[in-house]
């Protein structure tokens, strides 16, 4: 039997993982981004905020890689600061919204040539975009296991607590 997830229920789950995060990270204070990301990584991320930043950086280039726009540098970002890094994280997801919203059905399947740091492959943008919203559900799995090795017990993220798909 054929089972279709439509992509709006995961962007639903991110928008509510996020805010999630963003409440809990306001309890804690700035000092949680902070938080060191461990010595077993690949050595890009250094605290938790970089982490975050990563995120929400990702799904604004991806989402300007499709469309064909200049990527947003984003090395002046703060990563350790809620405020600012949360304001673009809603920015990033403002822009992927508009994109799932304006691009034209006949071009979800649409095979795109991508160029991603030194890697170069072809994806269509519906694999882009479950992409960008699975990249964001590992990191912050990923996120919650650094601040539980630090003391720090997140909230329930599960997806069947979420208000994606009725809950």
């Amino acid at each position: 039997m054929p089972v279709s997830l439509d992509l709006n229920e995961l962007l639903r789950y991110t928008d509510w993982e996020r805010r999630k995060w963003e409440n809990g990270f306001r309890q804690q204070g700035d000092a949680v981004l902070q938080i060191s990301a461990g010595s077993h990584g690949d050595g890009r991320f250094q605290q938790v905020g970089e982490l975050v930043k990563h995120i929400f950086s990702a799904e604004k280039r991806y989402v300007e890689r499709l469309s064909g726009r200049p990527l947003t540098d984003t090395a002046t970002l703060p990563h350790d600061r809620i405020e600012p890094l949360f304001a673009f994280g809603s920015a990033s997801r403002n822009s992927l919204k508009q994109f799932m919203e304006q691009l034209p059905s006949a071009e979800w399947d649409r095979p795109e040539h991508l160029q991603i740091l030194n890697y170069s492959l072809t994806a269509t943008p519906r694999k882009v975009v479950v992409h960008v919203l699975m990249h964001e559900i590992r990191h912050w799995a990923q996120i919650a296991t650094l601040l539980r090795l630090h003391g720090i017990p997140a909230e329930f993220h599960d997806f069947l607590f979420s208000p994606a798909l009725g809950g």
